[in-house]
């Protein structure tokens, strides 16, 4: 069945854009020419698919066929897959720890290099920062180099003055994995003593956060831009020796510790806002007013209760002026789908092209408190990744893909599938050999562009019926 149009006096075009063929846009047919020109012009172009349909061919919406087309294209899901980040978890027991002791939670991470001078010598040294989960204190070391041997060093130097913590975290970095590795292997060989002396406690646990997740390591990625603001602002222009760096680094620490973690009041003088040094030194700078000593028992033992109502009252005003500050979401606000075991995944990454990105399998999950997926192992052709669920896109194929479609099909629906899946279309000769007989609509003599009629000697009256609906 054509199109009787009003281009039948025009040369310029063929005779199927005179009179193109009229399709019924929910037949199985349609839907193989429309993949066809979607696979002819390589998945792009939209709307060129939808003028080159047009071209030869009517169908009523034809947009809404090709969006729909498109929509069902394996291809075309695989490059439009993008992750769905879960909802924003709650903060860890790290975060909200109050009246503990600063740096009893820490989290660790290297950051650099810096250029040092050694005789005539150019070297390289990297700094370390070991920063409170609670208190938001830091305290930075210069290590030597990026090895286990020179994590370790720095740890134990950090740890000597600020006190063994109760936790560990950081990036699942190689130095960190080392380190926490010979940790273990020293629980073992050491006893109890030496291993209190050497490094560790049996109480101190190493949390790593899985690969490719900066956003779980925020706590230190925001302070070592701290960091670096302040060094780029008092670097001499010579190269430091080691000794200048180290006293450079000392030196931020105190600038960054004396950071208002709170609102500033500005017309209440009375009260300062808080600052990490406030649970480090007593005060924002360490300044402390000069008291007469005494050795009278009476006077130390107020001494120490003053000391002791001093940090309460830090904390209380931690509780009560910071911890309200971190407790508002400001992204991934719902909760999505989460991801299970069998799922087929594309793993995002942003050091490689799109259509580079690895695929695999699920093959073990990692579950927050709320039911959503943070982390999940996939397996790939070339071994297994241990990403975030940022960093996973979902595929809808699989052992938990989506469901297959339920809506009643019509003759040769089955094949149709299969044909989509297997070999493209040939020629729209074979397509059309399931439509009713070509029928021209002849446009009434004189009459308006919606009047038609049918040759009533080859359609009978319930064919018209369909073949109205089905142009409607």
């Amino acid at each position: 069945m054509r199109i009787h149009s009003r281009l039948g006096e025009c040369d310029f075009v063929d005779e199927s854009e005179r009179n193109p063929i009229v399709l019924p846009r929910d037949h199985p047919t349609t839907r193989l020419i429309v993949a066809n020109v979607h696979q002819r012009y390589q998945h792009q172009c939209h709307e060129t698919c939808v003028n080159e349909v047009r071209r030869e061919f009517y169908i009523p919406r034809v947009r809404r066929v090709c969006e729909q087309v498109r929509r069902s294209c394996q291809q075309c899901k695989i490059s439009s897959a993008r992750p769905e980040p879960p909802a924003m978890g709650s903060l860890p027991k790290a975060r909200v720890a109050a009246f503990v002791r600063p740096f009893s939670y820490v989290g660790v991470d290297f950051f650099g290099p810096f250029l040092v001078l050694i005789g005539r010598r150019h070297e390289k040294r990297w700094g370390v920062i070991v920063t409170c989960l609670s208190t938001r204190a830091i305290h930075l070391e210069l290590a030597a180099s990026l090895n286990t041997s020179s994590c370790i060093m720095a740890l134990r130097n950090c740890f000597a003055r600020r006190g063994t913590p109760v936790e560990i975290r950081s990036d699942r970095g190689t130095n960190f994995v080392g380190a926490d590795k010979e940790l273990k292997a020293a629980v073992t060989a050491l006893d109890q003593n030496k291993l209190m002396t050497e490094f560790n406690s049996p109480t101190t646990s190493w949390v790593f956060n899985p690969p490719a997740s900066p956003h779980m390591g925020g706590c230190w990625e925001r302070l070592i831009q701290s960091v670096k603001k302040v060094l780029a602002i008092i670097k001499p222009q010579r190269v430091p020796t080691e000794e200048v760096l180290r006293s450079y680094l000392i030196q931020v620490e105190h600038i960054v510790n004396s950071r208002p973690l709170t609102h500033v009041p500005v017309d209440d003088c009375s009260s300062p806002a808080l600052t990490p040094n406030h649970f480090l030194l007593g005060s924002s700078n360490g300044s402390k007013p000069l008291v007469p000593y005494t050795d009278c028992p009476t006077a130390l033992q107020q001494s120490w209760k003053s000391s002791e109502a001093l940090a309460n009252r830090f904390w209380q005003r931690w509780v009560t002026e910071y911890l309200p500050t971190i407790t508002r979401r400001t992204k991934w606000f719902y909760p999505v789908k989460p991801i299970a075991v069998g799922d087929v995944v594309v793993v995002a990454d942003p050091d490689l092209a799109r259509n580079h990105w690895p695929k695999g399998r699920v093959v073990s999950v990692k579950t927050s408190t709320d039911g959503q997926v943070r982390s999940a192992v996939v397996q790939t052709a070339s071994g297994f990744y241990d990403r975030p669920a940022t960093k996973l896109a979902v595929l809808d194929i699989g052992a938990n893909g989506s469901e297959p479609d339920q809506s009643p099909t019509t003759g040769g629906d089955c094949c149709v599938h299969l044909m989509c899946a297997t070999a493209p279309v040939q020629t729209y000769t074979t397509l059309i050999a399931d439509l009713p007989t070509e029928h021209l609509v002849r446009q009434r003599e004189g009459g308006s562009d919606s009047d038609t009629q049918f040759d009533s000697g080859i359609l009978t009256s319930r064919q018209k019926s369909k073949t109205c609906k089905s142009l409607a």
